[in-house]
């Protein structure tokens, strides 16, 4: 599968941001998609997922209450939406991949090319 994020940009804290994952090249509905982020200076790390239909969601807890994941089947994407953005979650947002029902965290397969978010105090 390929992905593609877009949707990144400048934003100043409080305000919302949202990223979008198009996927290609499989059956969409079969993979658990990922949002990850990295920081300048910092390790990557999880954001939040959400499985194949029926779906599950589960968020990091530094963006639980702000963050939403969802994907739409139809058009084979999913997205980030974030609220109440933070100087903090200023990173490279990363869609990430996995084939079938996945609980994890880490070991995605696939990955995007990135996305930059940067929050301005």
């Amino acid at each position: 599968v390929q992905l593609q994020a877009s949707g990144g940009g400048l934003v100043q804290a409080g305000g919302s941001l949202r990223l979008s994952c198009a996927a290609s090249g499989d059956t969409f509905n079969s993979y658990t998609m990922g949002w990850f982020r990295q920081a300048p200076g910092k390790e990557r790390q999880f954001v939040s997922r959400i499985t194949p239909s029926p779906s599950i969601t589960y968020y990091a807890d530094s963006v639980k209450d702000r963050f939403a994941i969802s994907r739409d089947n139809a058009k084979n994407m999913v997205n980030l939406q974030m609220n109440s953005l933070k100087p903090e979650d200023t990173a490279v947002y990363y869609c990430a991949a996995i084939r079938g029902r996945y609980y994890g965290t880490s070991n995605f397969p696939y990955w995007g090319q990135g996305t930059v978010v940067t929050v301005s105090s």
